[in-house]
């Protein structure tokens, strides 16, 4: 079967909005599952729906990567978003239409391609999201390396390429999933500055000329399809074959940390997206929205879910018991907590439901469980203790997740191994916990305490939790309560218990 490009998109009578030839807005670094089916997407309806008439060019931020296969299908590709919306089961299909090429840097024609597209009068926006561990200073990196192997190294080169072709500052978004994306790779530029002895006028140029904005992403991406029978199905209903198929979720929001001046900049205000992609001057509203409602709802309620004898997260949501406690640790203890509009929360916390319950992924709670101590700390301590202050009172769902937690790691313990600690369900099968080692052997040493003398170990570690959680009034005697009854009611009547 034909691979897709334009000319095997037309035979097959595709009648979606396509757009063939347009100036390169766009310089994205990462051409990924994750860009292509957000930022890319995102772009596409702009062009549609706002006039905004712009390609991205893709860069691979390391040698391997998809230039070849993106260009061979002069950047199409088709995006399914799946998933739940108010209960009902969304599997839209969308041909994207907003890349124009990737470059491989490392190919001196390529790297020259791409400084070509930076002295581009087009070029307005440069976006990134080159992982976790992209935004790193690499001393090593030199002005004349083609290309610098950090990518704050080849931004630089970029920008300074740019700088001399007398070209003006451009808008930078950063994607990656760190706190301050847009100030560290800001951060990382100056250094390159320093370090390559680059000119003064050049390093005003970037920190005044450009604005670097950064951003939160949100958008669970499961890439490509697997499943064979299901890729055959697919050539078949499409009329060609399409190895960049690409999927994600239905849900989707981008928020850009920023002068909200740039709403009126970026085009997707006038493609009526405002709701989904904004701009504001402060996103740790948002970020403190996605933490404590998304990240927090699953590591609330996972741990004794599957003590509970549940393995996905959809069928946690089809049981009235676990959806019931999630829904009450969300509404009655987690936004009552967090400063943003409540409408707005409470929307938020419904899509989560819908996002939980997608009928496209199975999404295991094993997997959920990783470093279910430091997790717990950071999604859920902040709500525990804010309804603490602002209540005068104990949170009750809350307070049986940490029992949960305690209960999750200290179930049966079989043995400490390299892979982690081996635990024993109710069910009788035994699971590995995976967390810092520290975290295992603490629990491992604690395998044959009473409930009364672990939960006051858990409490008092202060590694664990910055603080002697025993000084809050009434929790280490709730927690023993709660632990006990999940050992020996089970975690379902635990959490009924709650309802």
């Amino acid at each position: 079967m034909d691979r897709l490009n334009y000319e095997v998109l037309e035979k097959t009578g595709y009648d979606g909005y396509i757009l063939k030839e347009a100036p390169e807005k766009i310089l994205q670094f990462g051409e990924g599952n994750f860009l292509r089916a957000f930022v890319d997407y995102w772009f596409d309806l702009a062009n549609e729906k706002a006039g905004f008439n712009g390609k991205a060019v893709l860069v691979q931020p390391i040698a391997p990567g998809l230039a070849k296969m993106i260009n061979e299908q002069e950047g199409l590709y088709t995006l399914y978003l799946r998933g739940s919306e108010k209960g009902v089961k969304i599997d839209d299909k969308r041909v994207i239409s907003s890349v124009s090429r990737c470059l491989n840097p490392y190919e001196q024609a390529d790297y020259d391609a791409m400084m070509e597209v930076a002295a581009s009068d087009d070029l307005e926006i440069i976006v990134s999201n080159t992982t976790e561990a992209g935004i790193q200073y690499d001393p090593s990196c030199k002005l004349e390396d083609v290309p610098a192997s950090s990518f704050p190294g080849k931004l630089t080169q970029v920008l300074y390429h740019r700088f001399k072709a007398g070209k003006p500052g451009i808008l930078m978004l950063a994607c990656e999933l760190i706190d301050n994306n847009g100030k560290e790779l800001l951060k990382c530029v100056n250094q390159y500055i320093e370090q390559w002895g680059l000119e003064d006028a050049f390093k005003d140029y970037v920190n005044k000329d450009c604005t670097f904005c950064g951003s939160l992403v949100d958008r669970i991406v499961p890439g490509r399809i697997r499943d064979a029978k299901e890729v055959a199905e697919l050539e078949e209903k499409h009329g060609y074959a399409d190895p960049l198929l690409d999927v994600g979720e239905v849900f989707g929001v981008w928020v850009i940390e920023g002068d909200e001046s740039l709403n009126d900049v970026l085009p997707f205000r006038k493609a009526g997206l405002e709701d989904k992609v904004f701009v504001t001057p402060d996103m740790s509203p948002y970020k403190k929205r996605k933490v404590r409602i998304l990240n927090g709802a699953h590591t609330g309620f996972v741990l004794g879910a599957y003590l509970a004898g549940e393995n996905i997260v959809r069928d946690c949501m089809n049981d009235e018991v676990i959806k019931g406690f999630m829904n009450k640790m969300l509404y009655d203890e987690v936004i009552p907590t967090l400063p943003l509009d409540k409408d707005d929360l409470m929307n938020f916390a419904s899509a989560v439901q819908d996002r939980f319950n997608n009928p496209f992924v199975n999404h295991e709670l094993m997997s959920i469980s990783l470093n279910s101590t430091s997790k717990w700390k950071a999604r859920n301590m902040p709500s525990f203790l804010g309804y603490i202050e602002e209540k005068g009172e104990l949170p009750p769902c809350l307070t049986m997740s940490l029992a949960a937690y305690i209960a999750f790691y200290s179930n049966d313990i079989q043995a400490l191994t390299d892979a982690g600690l081996v635990c024993k369900r109710p069910a009788g099968n035994e699971y590995t916990i995976s967390d810092d080692r520290w975290a295992l052997e603490f629990y491992y040493a604690h395998k044959d305490d009473s409930e009364e003398a672990l939960v006051k170990a858990v409490l008092t570690n202060k590694q664990m939790w910055d603080q002697d959680l025993t000084e809050i009034a009434g929790l280490e005697a709730a927690v023993v309560a709660d632990l006990k009854k999940i050992r020996t009611e089970g975690a379902k009547a635990a959490y009924a218990s709650c309802l």
